[in-house]
């Protein structure tokens, strides 16, 4: 008798230390970068473009979707031309990076309207599950972890593996210069310390996300689903 008596045995499966060790991929890490301000001088910009110097540096291949144009969710359908670009883009990535500016102690409008128009599933496609992911933000105050604390809420429900550091950028009109540069200093260390670490999560579990995200619950869903179609057909005379 099983000591499991909830679960059905055949879909419980043992953890495999040898399926977590595949040959490693060779090209370029995929990283994509959204930023949350549609603002002339935006600083969530300014920092998205130095994060993706840092990346490049370190070894990926990065692309930065513009917002502008971006229709709120649901005021248009999926067939706009800019979101069939952010989710083509989703599912082109490898890893992600979400910056946004913290605005009445939250992330802006357009930094969750990007994230709304990534769905969970789009038919057998989860274009963000087993993705890694780096959360940081930029503050016209003194520091605040608003802003990133809500983005991780919203990695895990997107099913991302969301690595543990994050970056908050205090006074942030103070730390570019008039090239729009990032000037040296404690903030600029702990960017290149997130972009380091997102590097090395994204080597580290992107030939493995499809078994890392292998559920039994899903398992089971799927065996049960396809059995109420086989016996739906038969009740059918089919």
């Amino acid at each position: 008798m099983t000591s499991l008596p909830a679960a059905v045995d055949e879909h419980l499966m043992l953890p495999d230390a040898e399926a977590l060790r595949p040959p490693m991929s060779t090209h370029k890490p995929r990283i994509l970068i959204l930023y949350g301000s549609l603002r002339e001088t935006s600083y969530s910009r300014l920092l998205a473009h130095e994060t993706r110097r840092l990346l490049e540096h370190f070894g990926c291949e990065v692309k930065i979707f513009d917002p502008r144009g971006l229709p709120l969710p649901d005021e248009e359908p999926v067939s706009h031309p800019k979101v069939q670009e952010l989710r083509s883009l989703s599912e082109w990535s490898e890893g992600q990076v979400w910056i946004s500016p913290e605005r009445h102690g939250s992330m802006s409008g357009i930094m969750k309207a990007q994230i709304d128009w990534i769905p969970l599933s789009i038919g057998s496609v989860r274009p963000t599950q087993g993705k890694t992911l780096a959360v940081m933000q930029v503050s016209g105050g003194s520091q605040s972890f608003n802003a990133v604390n809500q983005l991780r809420v919203l990695g895990r429900w997107m099913r991302m593996i969301t690595i543990p550091n994050q970056s908050s950028v205090a006074k942030a009109f103070l730390e570019f210069d008039q090239d729009g540069r990032m000037k040296p200093s404690s903030y600029y260390d702990r960017v290149v310390d997130v972009c380091e670490e997102l590097v090395k999560f994204t080597l580290l579990t992107r030939d493995v996300s499809p078994y890392l995200t292998d559920r039994y619950s899903e398992r089971k869903e799927t065996v049960d689903e396809l059995s109420k179609r086989v016996n739906l057909g038969k009740a059918a005379g089919g």
